[in-house]
């Protein structure tokens, strides 16, 4: 069946049209999440105190670089295993091929870890790099090790290592993750940990937080 040349014509245009759009969408996406992590890293360089502008448009793309990377490996596993699910395999089979894909992605995001950290500290002081990790995992180190503190004011010096060696641990995991939910979720498991060694230090930690807030309902008073 020959189609005429109008009808022809009308075919290739709404192919084009729909194929451009597919380009357009996909260019848009990829500009408005460059946008946002740009912006990202822009905010936790203004903190770093770098007064020369070429320098931290530098260090600005470095850490956007980080994310970008580390979204790239996320969306390659979740693609992964979208594939894989609909390949019909057995839920153990398909439990161990996904346990698998995990394996290679903890590796390749140890090694962007690694590379990250050691290009920021190549550029950048050891306090300024901290101030990135800060920056990256939105400063809960440093809330929750307060929070701690104050909420036990008599904690002893190991005791207070201790709880800041948890935190800087779990902040190393948190830079990673794929989601703000994420980042905050390796803090609460760090805390966990942290809940559980105070308790078995002897103190009630039901009892501090009820003090603590006492205390803060006390000062808001005054």
């Amino acid at each position: 069946m020959r189609i005429g040349f109008p009808i022809f014509f009308i075919l290739v245009v709404s192919a084009i049209d729909v194929f451009g759009q597919n380009t357009n969408n996909i260019n848009d996406k990829d500009s408005a999440y460059t946008r946002t992590i740009t912006t990202r890293a822009e905010k936790i360089v203004a903190t770093l105190g770098i007064s020369d502008s070429p320098k931290a448009k530098h260090i600005v793309s470095i850490i956007a670089g980080q994310y970008r990377d580390l979204n790239t490996v996320y969306a390659e596993r979740d693609e992964q295993i979208k594939s894989l699910k609909l390949k019909g395999l057995t839920k153990d089979a398909t439990d161990d091929e996904i346990k698998n894909i995990g394996t290679v992605v903890d590796k390749k995001i140890e090694a962007l870890h690694a590379a990250f950290l050691s290009v920021l500290s190549s550029q950048l002081t050891p306090e300024q790099v901290t101030k990135v990790k800060d920056g990256m995992t939105y400063n809960v180190l440093n809330v929750t090790y307060t929070a701690f503190t104050d909420m036990i004011p008599n904690l002893t010096k190991e005791q207070k290592d201790q709880i800041m060696a948890w935190l800087v641990e779990a902040r190393e995991h948190a830079m990673d993750a794929e989601s703000s939910e994420k980042k905050h979720a390796w803090f609460g498991k760090y805390k966990g940990r942290i809940n559980n060694y105070l308790s078995a230090q002897g103190y009630d930690l039901n009892k501090e937080r009820q003090d603590w807030e006492k205390r803060r309902n006390l000062k808001q008073t005054d």
